[in-house]
């Protein structure tokens, strides 16, 4: 079981983290939404709770609730930038469809 960050990521994660003044790294979950039934949740991680899963790449903490795991494992976070549009960007292996606007995915 793994979630990795591309090094974009990493770096946005650092830098707002950073900006932010607390925090231990990011917490990556799912919620139940959408036209396809799941929507990534991301948010800074203050801390640890009992249960979650913690991975590390490129110096930052990724914290998961095992819940969410079992629908996101194997997924690599990206930052991507598109003209004055940027936003974080899943690349999750278990995902059999998306909805078009891409704001929900299904397993």
């Amino acid at each position: 079981m793994a979630i990795s960050l591309t090094q974009p990521a990493a770096d946005r994660v650092r830098s707002h983290l950073k900006a932010r003044g607390k925090g231990i790294g990011l917490r990556l979950g799912i919620k139940k939404t959408g036209c396809n039934g799941f929507a990534y949740v991301v948010n800074y991680a203050d801390s640890v709770e009992e249960g979650d899963i913690v991975f590390e790449d490129h110096g930052i903490k990724v914290v998961v609730d095992p819940a969410s795991l079992k629908l996101i494992d194997g997924t690599q976070v990206d930052f991507v930038k598109e003209g004055l549009n940027e936003a974080f960007s899943f690349r999750n292996p278990n995902v059999t469809g998306e909805c078009g606007c891409g704001e929900s995915f299904s397993v």
